[in-house]
């Protein structure tokens, strides 16, 4: 979902829209997947024949299993919500963050009012693409940190030119 234009002024324009990296969704999926094996794998072991108790106990597990499943789903749902309701967006004007799908949260920087703009990878960010962007204002909070950005270094670099134009 784009970032709704309703929100902008008459003569500003959007340069940049962007959700958080697709790395958000990497711990979810991998906990969705594992279970699942799990789930599967214990299929396998309760068909084996065993004693009236360990087939109790295999029935237990394998409830516990599909409940463990059931809610790592609904994490990763949730996670593509969220994901789906964040943005980071670069106007002529401004930087807007958005989050949030019932309680939402919104920072907002004017671009005149942005003294430094850095970035952060690691190397394994740097690997994948994502990073964190620190926007430091003139405002009253002083400095903001945005993580999971994509490309931060091109991130800042959309920034220093839109500031430019902009001035």
């Amino acid at each position: 979902m784009a970032f709704s234009t309703k929100y902008l002024n008459d003569d500003e324009h959007v340069i940049l829209d962007l959700h958080p990296h697709w790395w958000t969704f990497v711990e979810p999926s991998i906990s969705l997947i594992t279970l699942l094996i799990v789930w599967f794998k214990s299929y396998d072991i309760s068909n084996e024949q065993s004693s009236k108790a360990m087939r109790l106990l295999e029935t237990v597990c394998v409830r516990a299993v599909q409940v463990a499943v059931f809610i790592a789903v609904i994490r990763l749902l949730s996670r593509a919500l969220k994901w789906s309701r964040t943005h980071f967006v670069l106007t002529n004007q401004r930087v807007v963050f958005r989050s949030g799908v019932i309680a939402r949260t919104g920072i907002e920087i004017p671009l005149y009012r942005v003294n430094n703009i850095n970035f952060h990878q690691s190397i394994f960010e740097r690997m994948i693409g994502a990073g964190d962007l620190l926007i430091e204002s003139g405002g009253e909070d002083g400095m903001e940190v945005f993580d999971n950005i994509r490309d931060p270094e091109q991130v800042q670099s959309f920034i220093q030119r839109a500031m430019h134009n902009a001035s």
